[in-house]
């Protein structure tokens, strides 16, 4: 396991992966976690119209992660070894890439997958911010939240507002990772179709997929 420090630094960066200084930014209010959503609340419904800017810029992101759409194992290799939650309910497994950096179409800093080892199949992507960015890095784009929390390595999370509270170690005896405090969150259902539309934070299509 990395050093505590480490892990800090690392969630320091993801919590600034679409590089919004707060100085350009506009507070939202925090929420903690709610109606059994387990921390991670859902987006705002888009309108559904996609601009010729949205499309060009979900088709950069569907080529250049390409790789990775059918091939957990590829997006591993490739930095995205975090396995930062469980099975989230309409959402999917969450993997992060600490390593990344400022806001890129093409390089988000998770990746969404629903399906387990071989079969799994990626269906989002998704940014996260201290505050809501002033101005959305994506045409019309809308924004969830995820509540503070302590997570820990076995993909699992509980939600505490206070770092300090965090235990040692998970249900399952999993060792401590990183804490996070509130963040904004911007998913993108490049992959797969969406009713409530492309940036909404939950998906009932993947609801098949909840219970494996």
């Amino acid at each position: 396991m990395r050093p505590r420090r480490e892990h800090m630094r690392r969630i320091a960066i993801l919590a600034a992966a679409a590089g919004v200084a707060a100085a350009a930014a506009t507070s939202i209010p925090a929420s903690g976690a709610g109606q059994g959503d387990t921390g991670h609340r859902h987006g705002d419904r888009g309108s559904g119209h996609h601009s010729r800017e949205l499309a060009k810029e979900i088709a950069r992101a569907r080529v250049a992660l390409a790789p990775f759409t059918n091939n957990l194992a590829a997006a591993q290799a490739a930095g995205y070894k975090m396995q930062i939650t469980p099975m989230i309910k309409d959402m999917g497994y969450h993997y992060m890439n600490p390593d990344v950096q400022g806001f890129d179409v093409t390089r988000p800093p998770i990746l969404v997958y629903v399906g387990r080892g071989e079969a799994a199949q990626l269906v989002a992507a998704e940014w996260v911010f201290p505050r809501k960015p002033a101005k959305p890095p994506l045409p019309g784009a809308t924004y969830g939240s995820f509540a503070a929390a302590c997570h820990y390595g076995d993909g699992t999370f509980v939600p505490q507002r206070n770092e300090s509270a965090c235990a040692k170690t998970s249900p399952g005896g999993a060792p401590f990772t990183f804490w996070h405090p509130d963040l904004v969150t911007l998913h993108l259902w490049a992959w797969y179709p969406n009713p409530e539309g492309v940036f909404n934070g939950t998906n009932p299509f993947v609801a098949p997929f909840n219970k494996q």
